[in-house]
């Protein structure tokens, strides 16, 4: 039976919610529980579940909704101190914390006077005018929400770069601005080396790999994964480029791209081609041939790493060649399967990417609804993806999903080997190796029983100074019986390798470049300068941990709790920006 509360004017965050929902399913006679603002589009989430009901339409976009689905009444009350309880673990308790809390732009502005940077982890519905009224405030944007029109991202990214700011996002979930970490970040050494990426676990790959290699990252700049579409033109990359360019603390600059669109990706290279320092470009998809003076090519994430920290150590340039460590397995002969399931959606491009090139597709990556690549029996799923995470936690977050899928792949009997990540850092689960393993165990012990032996394969992206320990972490994978790699790359050459296949590398040399593009590297403002030098002091709208993880890391932090103004009618929160921009002008 469905069981509805509402909880007036108590809004929360989006993904503090899913926890909170996530948490509540574990208790005894709960059948299903979803909780949620009560906006339109929830709503519909809550229809689509089957756990819309009647007493769910009342509820505003400020109020929060709670549908249950139990058989026993009598467990209400216990939920409702679950929630409360969970909900009181959520808020700031640290007196001097909690000073540093607005509810309005003018209070935040009056509180963070120096700030140089808004933060916006808020419902994409909302993000675009929040965003707006950042830039009008004068601060570089990073935007973490996603679900954003790609007209309202042009839009804001045209406005910032006339104004001399960034906007970083939406949809960026990764960011370090001079050693502090933004968002979903892991803990890198400081260093000489910036970074600019169209993809979140892209720059958490490149990022750890660098600092596992004894160099430091000074800068890494998150633009959002359809920064490089044509419709964007790459506005914020070519402005990223030009202020690593500028910044006196960055010796190499590393520039991280999904599939661009061909006329961005040839006004990216000719800009790089006027940078005066040495630039490791990755275009993932793309198989570079050779590499040019002073700009070089990888293929993988990880030969973008090594490729950095060789420019940074005046090394010599040379083919990098995967060292793999096969292991002793005994597939049946029927078993010829490659399954990955992935948290992080540039990881499972790479995986995709590798695949399609040892088996030779001509088609390159055969996409389906869902999948990066599904072909002949082999698939690799981004679990980010929009698709699996509408209403629910990022699977960064939340196992749930990643488990379901391990368990099916098990079931089929021509599954060899399984592919996963495991993303440590800030805004990751605090011990998501724990969480999987039971059911790498159970899978494994699944297919013992029927005569088979399945291999899982994984790797960790993180470093030693992360909150979840990355040596535990890999241990609880180990102990569960995955092969853990050194790298992504690493992880899926092994699977092939293990059966029968190689992803052939190509020996590129230096050659002088021939295009004669006249690009011009754009004028860096002050602002972008000073972001990028010093140490962020940031306007925070969304999750709390996002201030907490910033004033750790030494930088500043005043903590938004935003709320959806006009009872969550954009269209008149839209009106009274208006009104209220052009009558103070």
């Amino acid at each position: 039976m469905l069981h509805t509360i509402i909880k007036e004017n108590a809004y929360q965050d989006s993904i503090v919610l899913m926890l909170l929902t996530n948490k509540i399913s574990t208790m005894d006679h709960v059948n299903r529980v979803s909780i949620m603002m009560g906006t339109p589009a929830n709503k519909d989430i809550f229809g689509g579940s089957g756990l819309r009901t009647a007493e769910l339409e009342a509820a505003s976009a400020n109020d929060m909704a709670i549908v249950l689905d139990t058989d026993e009444a009598s467990i209400i009350d216990a939920v409702l101190a679950e929630v409360d309880e969970f909900l009181t673990s959520q808020s700031i308790s640290d007196d001097e914390v909690a000073e540093e809390s607005v509810r309005t732009w003018d209070k935040a502005m009056k509180l963070g006077k120096d700030a140089n940077m808004a933060m916006l982890s808020i419902p994409g519905t909302y993000a675009a005018l929040e965003a707006e009224k950042a830039l009008d405030e004068g601060l570089n944007t990073f935007i973490f929400s996603d679900n954003m029109t790609i007209e309202d991202e042009l839009h804001l990214k045209q406005k910032a770069h006339e104004k001399g700011l960034l906007v970083m996002g939406p949809d960026c979930g990764t960011g370090i601005i001079n050693g502090v970490p933004m968002a979903f970040t892991n803990i890198v050494r400081p260093g000489r080396i910036g970074i600019v990426g169209a993809s979140g676990t892209g720059i958490q790959e490149v990022s750890t790999i660098i600092d596992k290699l004894g160099a430091g990252v000074t800068n890494a700049i998150g633009t959002g994964g359809r920064d490089l579409s044509e419709k964007i033109g790459g506005i914020t990359m070519l402005d990223s480029i030009a202020a690593l360019e500028n910044d006196q603390n960055t010796d190499v600059i590393v520039v991280i791209s999904k599939p661009p669109a061909k006329v961005v990706r040839d006004k990216v290279v000719a800009l790089l081609r006027k940078v005066s320092k040495p630039v490791v470009a990755i275009f993932l998809g793309e198989k570079p041939t050779h590499h040019e003076e002073n700009l070089y090519f990888a293929y993988t994430l990880e030969e973008t790493a090594e490729l950095a920290v060789a420019a940074l150590n005046g090394t010599e340039i040379k083919a990098i060649e995967a060292e793999l460590s096969l292991p002793v397995v005994h597939l049946q002969e029927n078993q010829t399967h490659i399954k990955g399931y992935y948290s992080g959606g540039t990881l499972a491009s790479e995986a995709g990417m590798l695949i399609a090139d040892a088996l030779a597709l001509k088609e390159g990556l055969i996409k389906q609804d869902g999948f990066v690549l599904k072909t002949g029996g082999h698939e690799v799923i981004d679990l980010g993806d929009d698709m699996y995470t509408q209403g629910k936690p990022h699977p960064m977050i939340d196992p749930e999903k990643r488990i379901e899928m391990l368990k099916a792949a098990a079931g089929d009997p021509e599954t060899a080997i399984i592919l996963l990540d495991v993303v440590l850092g800030y805004g990751a689960h605090d011990d998501m190796a724990s969480q999987l393993a039971p059911a790498i165990k159970e899978v494994k012990e699944t297919a013992k029983a029927a005569g088979r032996e399945l291999v899982v394969l994984g790797t960790v992206v993180g470093t030693k100074s992360d909150p979840q320990n990355l040596f535990r972490q890999k241990e609880i994978l180990e102990e569960a019986g995955v092969i853990v790699c050194d790298s992504n790359n690493k992880a899926v050459r092994t699977a092939l390798a293990i059966l029968d296949h190689e992803v052939k590398d190509t020996d590129k040399k230096v050659e002088k470049e021939l295009a004669t593009t006249d690009a011009v590297i754009p004028v860096v403002s002050e602002k972008v300068t000073a972001l990028l030098q010093t140490k962020p002091e940031v306007i925070n709208l969304g999750l709390k941990s996002f201030s907490e993880a910033i004033r750790e890391t030494g930088g500043k932090a005043v903590q938004f709790d935003w709320r959806p103004a006009a009872g969550g009618d954009v269209t008149l929160q839209k009106v009274l920006y208006f009104l209220d921009h052009y009558t103070a002008k």
